[in-house]
């Protein structure tokens, strides 16, 4: 759940990137963390093990203010290898928003149907169902990468789709745009921020372009 500090006037939110092992969530979290203003983003923390690009996670503390509130955002990655599924788990608890990184391969079709799947049993388990979520199609540079027009949707056929390629950026602040976008509508409807702060999205969205890629004002989904 986000946390609303109404006397110190801060909305914390709580990001999570999930997906199959070496999709390329810790890539997604350099590549945001390479366009985040210097003077308000956090140390960006990275472990690696042999199994595993990340053993519990990465976190990346986003800080901005606007219109008097200030925000933070803290971003985080699970392990995908299935031996860390616990971690998986407290890692989601408290989520209030979740991309979901999918492999573009053709190989990886069953290891993302796989990873989806315990994404939404750790959802359903920790009543995080309704959380928003975005689907993420990574590697769209691979050699016969999966045509998004015929890419699983994972249950739903107008789930909309956002292609990427981590290594290079291209794709990273769509992502996060998107969604932030969807949190914001969340917590807002939530929290009334609107009424008690007098922001509202264009606003909040606004100021995250500013702090995380300005060009990004010409991505944004309405």
């Amino acid at each position: 759940m986000a946390q609303v500090d109404f006397n110190e006037r801060q909305l914390t939110l709580k990001l999570v990137y999930y997906g199959p092992p070496l999709s390329g969530k810790t890539t997604n979290l350099k590549a945001l963390h390479a366009r985040v203003d210097d003077r308000g983003r956090g140390r960006l923390m990275v472990l690696d093990t042999r199994d595993d690009r990340t053993l519990f996670f990465d976190l990346l503390p986003i800080f901005f203010r606007a219109s008097n509130l200030s925000f933070r955002l803290k971003v985080y990655t699970v392990p995908g290898q299935p031996m860390h599924d616990t971690t998986r788990r407290v890692v989601l608890q408290g989520a209030d928003g979740v991309v979901f990184v999918a492999d573009s391969d053709p190989s990886q079709r069953a290891a993302n149907a796989d990873s989806w799947q315990g994404l939404t049993g750790h959802l359903e388990r920790l009543q995080l169902e309704r959380v928003p979520l975005v689907v993420q199609y990574n590697k769209r540079d691979l050699p016969g990468c999966i045509d998004l027009a015929d890419a699983d949707r994972f249950g739903d056929p107008e789930r909309h789709l956002v292609g990427a390629c981590a290594l290079t950026g291209e794709g990273v602040l769509a992502t996060f745009y998107e969604l932030v976008a969807q949190v914001w509508r969340s917590v807002d409807a939530g929290f009334r921020l609107h009424e008690r702060f007098g922001i509202d999205a264009a606003a909040f969205q606004e100021a995250v372009c500013v702090h995380v890629g300005a060009e990004g004002r010409d991505i944004l989904r309405p």
